[in-house]
């Protein structure tokens, strides 16, 4: 089998235009190069250092609201 001539190639892409059209094909085309962007910029989002938190030597913080005093703990 030999190489495609330049026929081949023009008939491959007549077809394809008459598939998907000459709009749909640019916006299919538009719509790649906005999701490769919007990828770009969330990888470089990522990027970024997040600040650790701020914890103060010696204390411990909890995130477990503190418990309510009841009748049986308030008797003891």
């Amino acid at each position: 089998m030999g190489s495609f001539s330049i026929w081949h190639w023009l008939v491959v892409g007549i077809l394809v235009l008459l598939l998907f059209g000459k709009g749909r094909f640019s916006d299919m085309m538009g719509d790649v190069a906005k999701g490769i962007k919007s990828f770009k910029k969330g990888m470089a989002d990522d990027d970024t250092p997040t600040p650790a938190p701020k914890q103060i030597e010696g204390q411990r913080i909890s995130d477990a609201p503190a418990p309510t005093p009841t009748a049986e703990t308030e008797r003891r």
